[in-house]
């Protein structure tokens, strides 16, 4: 397979799950949500086949639990206790995304820059007290979520001072969008939901995991 024909399925994947969200067609989920991962999969390793690099290994691993939460997350209204399978495969990936965030920025030999958890304590703080009259039972496990993303958040900004910018922003932007999505996922599911939620929460994952992807590449290339 060409390697831009992963990048295509990809947003075909994608653009076949966001029509499907906006007809409300679960079916076509069960097979359009798992594939927009594994065509990005695809679309890295292509693009990065010839080249060796121990970076990939963290941003693979963090893809495939990323499909692996969405999977998980597909059973979440037959079964509540599928929203916390997903989000621990989901904290898994952040995880693995710091580590991989980490080991760039230790190459580029970049100091960490502590005034970035500035921005990133503001949005912790102000997600978590706004919602947290509303989480019950899952006030831990949203909280827990909320701090591994945060890290993985401030630790992407590091990528801004790297010495590839255009590979930088688009891992920073991707992480920001990230950030943005699950924002939007748990202000509907604890908070109350809204029309076209679905669409913004999946557009918005799936524009940054592809800009996390593409920056990736561009670093590793580079």
């Amino acid at each position: 397979m060409k390697k831009n024909t992963w990048l295509v399925l990809f947003f075909l994947a994608l653009a076949v799950d966001l029509v499907a969200i906006y007809l409300n067609n679960e079916m076509i989920r069960y097979f359009s949500k798992p594939l927009i991962m594994i065509f990005l999969i695809g679309y890295f390793a292509s693009q990065l086949s010839n080249i060796e690099s121990s970076l990939k290994k963290w941003v693979i691993s963090a893809l495939i639990f990323s499909c692996l939460g969405d999977i998980l997350l597909l059973f979440e209204p037959g079964d509540p206790r599928f929203f916390i399978f997903g989000l621990s495969a989901f904290l898994m990936a952040h995880i693995i995304y710091i580590f991989f965030f980490h080991q760039v920025r230790i190459i580029e030999n970049i100091r960490g820059k502590t005034w970035l958890l500035l921005p990133v304590a503001v949005y912790y703080a102000f997600i978590i007290t706004w919602l947290s009259p509303f989480l019950g039972d899952m006030k831990i496990p949203v909280r827990i979520y909320a701090v591994v993303i945060s890290f993985m958040f401030m630790l992407a900004l590091h990528m801004l001072f790297i010495s590839n910018k255009k590979a930088g922003w688009s891992m920073a932007g991707g992480a920001f969008l990230f950030v943005l999505s699950d924002s939007i996922l748990a202000v509907n599911k604890f908070y109350g939901s809204f029309e076209f939620a679905g669409i913004a929460i999946m557009l918005t994952y799936g524009f940054a995991q592809f800009l996390i992807v593409k920056g990736a590449i561009d670093y590793i290339r580079s």
